[in-house]
This record gives C-alpha cells, structure tokens and sequence, in this order.
C-alpha cells in the first residue's frame, strides 16, 4: 500500500498513523508516477485537484486552463490528499467512506 500526500499534510499524517504497513510516499519530493497519476485522473476525474487550495487561487487562469495532469505535475500539492494505492484499488481523501473501505477505525 502507498499513501501519496505531503509530510506536512495534518491529513496525510492522520492516514499514515492508522495505516502504518503502508509507504508514504511525499509528492512534492518524489511526484506521483505518471501511470498512477492518469489512473487516479480516470477513476476520480476533478476532485483529485484541490481547487479550495491557495495555491490554486494564487495560479494564473492561463495555468488553470492546462490539463489538469500537466498542472498536478507543476504543482503536485495541488493534488487532494492523501492518494491511496492499495493494489488495483485507490481511494482519494481521508473521509468515512476511505477508512471504511481500507477497515480503519474512526
């Protein structure tokens, strides 16, 4: 299993505590994979950028209007957090329904 986030992350951090067999993996020191990170823009579509961020307010509208993997790769904590890859599955945030499906408590 590897959580891709930021080592900064409150939410990552929450992740890697409760999935402590996993490898995290911090983006803006190693990226994503450009194989995961299509996988991840076919199976979650817009909501793998996190468009509430300041980073995104502070991008130009000629940078917003790139492809959202070339934005992702310029900015990679753009990209919601955590990415969880656990074999052919992936799961996008830290919500109920993720600590459900990885069977995490609360």
């Amino acid at each position: 299993m590897l959580i891709y986030g930021l080592k900064t992350c409150d939410t990552c951090r929450k992740a890697i505590r409760a999935l402590p067999q996993a490898t995290f993996v911090d983006v803006r020191k190693e990226g994503v994979p450009a194989d995961v990170m299509a996988q991840a823009q076919a199976t979650f579509g817009d909501a793998l950028t996190n468009t509430r961020s300041t980073t995104w307010r502070g991008l130009d509208d000629a940078t917003r209007a790139l492809p959202q993997l070339q934005v992702l790769a310029e900015h990679p904590s753009l990209m919601k957090r955590p990415l969880i890859v656990d074999g052919d599955r992936m799961h996008l945030g830290w919500d109920a329904a993720t600590r459900a499906a990885l069977g995490v408590e609360g």
